[in-house]
């Protein structure tokens, strides 16, 4: 068992410049400009704007070439916003009507959330059962390809990346990829695909007690879906609860606010906010009306945890009601509001930060040089922060208590109880690659059009006890990696082997049986999973009426 360390909050994880996908930002109502709220005239602002009015004034009558004051004005726009904080962006009027199509969910593409930076598209997440995390992609990753068009030093805008990664359903996208730990580019082929609009990804029984739910992201539904699956692990006899948030990068507040409220008692504080104007300053109360039955719960998080997601993390936490468990999440907390302008371009505004009950803010620190911030991702790789804990240094100053006393850090982001390093195997690279090229996948379906009548007739209990990857299926698949380019010597007697065999089983079972199908086996060798099977001795002592051991 690791040992039981409370890990410093690590300024890392990349966040979004300018304009980011949509799933994971919460976005409140436009601003209301009512003359109440008016304030008496600035002199500052006043002689900040004659200044910018002047400057252009200049520029149109006396530069040497033709200007476009237009364009101008925007760069301007954008480097002033870049100026306050990593998420305050400027859209145009040709921005504004693909991103609130994003916001909606009506998209068809591969799947993830990102952001632009030194004309690379960092991931900050795949989202969950789309088609970038079947393809592989993974939290970090660069793009620096889309369709053999090179990003470095080409100008490419958020909405030009937007328009490349979308397509028709079924159409495939090829993307060169920069990994962390891997000196040459990864080659992904991504099948568009609708993104998906259930939030519950599967729920099933880990064992005769532990039921296990993945909430993917929060929707409108995500309350619904959730006690729609804990109504039906209950009747299983579900004694403890396995909650997963990795990969979950947020949505929609209001209901991450009514999820926390179903896990909390009446009256505990889940979160408040704190902004310059005071209707932005707000705080929020479980009611506890709907709260399901008190049992032990685990919540697994990593680094592509965030936003709402880290608001219920950080709410159960401090009232110690589950033990968090993984790795450091992603530290975004900071509240934009749209406001539409006169052209039909818009400002998204940074009006609030999120706080957690006992005082921790959620957003990481961004400082006076956004470059670093988002630069975070790489440097945490790079120092092993992810692989070991002892390379994560404690600080003191950020200590705060939960409800019975328990010492967690803030700083940004939520720091877990429990840490589990990144699994190396997981990042072993010709198990990546032969994600990366769809090698796994398409043997998959082949096999599945083969075999399709003996697979549907037989039960799923059975394929999940009884079926494995046999040699001669190996060796074809290792066959079909080298027409593609991997080499295939010594394969067979690799390291990841055994994770190979298991992946390839759990995609042909997704082709027969869905999610429900599928995680049941890929969890079998998922690290994080169970090392939190041996903690919920931990999460039980929690629900005691006095402090456990720190």
């Amino acid at each position: 068992m690791n040992e039981r360390r409370n890990v410093k909050p690590i300024i890392g994880l990349v966040a979004v410049c300018a304009l980011a996908v949509a799933l994971g930002i919460w976005v409140g109502t436009s601003l209301e400009r009512s003359k109440e709220e008016e304030k008496p005239k600035n002199p500052v602002l006043e002689s900040a704007t004659q200044k910018f009015e002047d400057v252009l004034k200049y520029v149109e009558r006396d530069y040497v070439d033709e200007t476009n004051l237009s364009t101008l004005s925007e760069s301007a726009i954008c480097n002033l916003l870049c100026a306050l904080d990593p998420h305050s962006a400027y859209l145009t009027a040709r921005e504004v009507e693909p991103s609130n199509v994003d916001l909606k969910g009506e998209l068809v593409g591969i799947g993830i959330e990102f952001f632009m930076w030194h004309n690379a598209v960092y991931v900050i997440a795949p989202i969950s059962g789309g088609a970038a995390e079947q393809a592989g992609i993974k939290v970090g990753d660069r793009i620096t390809k889309i369709d053999d068009k090179d990003l470095i030093g080409q100008g490419w805008k958020q909405i030009d990346v937007m328009k490349q990664l979308r397509g028709a359903q079924g159409t495939k996208v090829r993307l060169a990829v920069k990994r962390s730990n891997e000196a040459k580019l990864l080659d992904f082929i991504v099948t568009r695909d609708k993104l998906p609009y259930t939030s519950v990804d599967v729920s099933y029984m880990l064992d005769d007690q532990v039921g296990y739910i993945k909430v993917g992201r929060f929707t409108t539904n995500t309350v619904t879906e959730f006690k729609t699956a804990l109504n039906h692990l209950q009747k299983q006899g579900m004694a403890k609860l396995l909650l997963d948030f990795r990969g979950n990068t947020g949505g929609n507040m209001d209901t991450a606010i009514k999820f926390a409220n179903d896990l909390l008692d009446q009256g505990q504080l889940i979160a408040y906010t704190k902004g310059k104007v005071s209707k932005y300053t707000t705080k929020y109360y479980a009611k506890g009306s709907d709260k399901f039955d008190r049992c032990p719960l685990i919540v697994l998080v990593d680094e592509g945890t965030a936003s709402a997601a880290e608001v219920v993390a950080g709410a159960l936490q401090d009232n110690d009601r589950a033990l968090i468990v993984g790795r450091s999440t992603f530290g975004r907390g900071l509240i934009q509001v749209p406001i539409q302008l006169s052209d039909n371009a818009q400002l998204r505004l940074t009006v609030a930060r999120y706080y957690t009950p006992s005082g921790r803010v959620i957003q990481k620190p961004y400082g006076e040089i956004v470059e670093g911030y988002h630069a975070g991702l790489m440097a945490r790789y790079k120092q092993g922060d992810y692989l070991h804990v002892d390379n994560i240094e404690f600080d003191d100053v950020l200590k705060y208590q939960t409800s019975k006393g328990r010492i967690v850090y803030g700083g940004g982001g939520i720091i877990p109880d429990y840490f589990i390093p990144v699994d190396a195997l997981s990042h072993d690279a010709y198990h990546d690659q032969l994600q990366a090229k769809n090698v796994l996948q398409q043997y998959a379906l082949e096999y599945v059009d083969q075999y399709r009548k003996t697979l549907t007739t037989m039960k799923y209990e059975k394929y999940y006890g009884d079926f494995e990857v046999s040699d001669l299926m190996l060796k074809k698949l290792i066959s079909q990696a080298s027409k593609l380019g991997l080499s295939d010597d010594h394969q067979v007697l690799h390291v990841a082997e055994d994770r190979i065999r298991l992946l390839l089983k759990a995609f042909i079972a997704r082709n027969i049986w869905g999610a429900q199908g599928f995680y049941p086996i890929y969890h079998q060798k998922d690290g994080d999973l169970q090392k939190s099977l041996q903690l919920f001795g931990e999460a039980e002592a929690l629900l005691q009426s006095t402090t456990i051991d720190e």
